[in-house]
């Protein structure tokens, strides 16, 4: 049976880890967090009493944890401590130098390793739908397809190390503008006395068309799974939009790439957060557009 270690074992890491035990797979955990660590016990998780003990005997280490520092923090215990030639996976979404840093602190280790950060929220994790957007050597994403295909619906190799990073980076950049373009756009509607369901009828099938209004449009009524017809309960939090949009403008001042609209989208949620949203869904940011 193939030994997995696991670190960071929070609201996605957890329910990623569960669907690796339930695939077969003996998966040996950590997290500072007791609580995490109660909840990964009683789903069938060995737990390592350090960071570094979840390598024991295993051929493969995924992290799932807050920021680049600490992936770099965990990896200088993790590395020394594996076996040469174990896999490393990190599911974090982090600023791309890290992501690099860590692939070659691996590779100098004599390691495999991939960044691997992942869309589809905690739904997705506990369903095992997410989609894995990965970044390292071709050898290495075809030795982590079975163990992703275990966690995600879709895996996709976006090029070298860093590149799965610069993909959702990138991705999230998207989202985050386009919600405020969705946004102001039924703020605007509401004030010239157009109805949600005539401007989602019509921009659902028109040029305006795009995912924050199909499938995740901020108004109550139009579909019915978005959190605006929960009290804006999140899906995805506004605090880890503002995470994303935060690394997308350092990641465009690293690379020297003009994003006006990324930044000025970034600069709208940290308002938002600012005034006590952090824990709200992202797509509640239209109630801040209306105030």
């Amino acid at each position: 049976m193939t030994r997995i270690g696991f670190v960071g074992l929070g609201n996605m890491g957890l329910p990623m880890a569960v669907n690796l035990v339930k695939a077969g797979y003996a998966v040996t955990g950590f997290d500072v967090v007791p609580a995490a660590l109660q909840a990964a016990a009683a789903a069938g998780i060995s737990i390592a009493d350090t960071a570094a003990g979840v390598t024991q005997g295993a051929a493969l280490v995924i992290t799932m944890l807050p920021n680049g520092k600490l992936v770099l923090g965990v990896y200088a215990e993790l590395l020394p401590a594996a076996a040469p030639g174990t896999l490393f996976i990190d599911s974090s979404t982090i600023d791309v130098d890290s992501a690099r840093a860590a692939g070659a602190q691996a590779a100098a280790a004599g390691m495999q390793a991939l960044d691997a950060p992942v869309s589809g929220g905690v739904g997705g994790a506990a369903d095992g739908t997410l989609t894995f957007m990965a970044g390292g050597e071709a050898a290495a994403f075809a030795r982590a397809m079975p163990v992703l295909e275990v966690m995600g619906a879709k895996i996709i190799h976006c090029g070298g190390a860093g590149a799965g990073q610069a993909a959702k980076i990138c991705n999230n950049m998207i989202l985050g503008i386009s919600m405020i373009a969705v946004g102001e756009a039924f703020v605007l509607a509401e004030k010239l006395g157009l109805s949600h369901r005539a401007l989602f009828d019509v921009a659902a099938t028109a040029s305006g068309q795009c995912w924050s209004l199909t499938s995740y449009c901020p108004v109550p009524g139009p579909v019915p799974a978005s959190p605006a017809n929960n009290q804006y309960k999140p899906g995805f939090a506004a605090a880890l939009m503002l995470k994303d949009l935060t690394l997308s403008q350092e990641a465009a001042s690293s690379a020297g790439a003009a994003t006006a609209l990324g930044r000025h989208a970034m600069e709208i949620y940290e308002a938002f957060v600012r005034d006590g949203n952090g824990g709200t869904d992202f797509s509640g940011v239209i109630n801040a557009i209306r105030d």
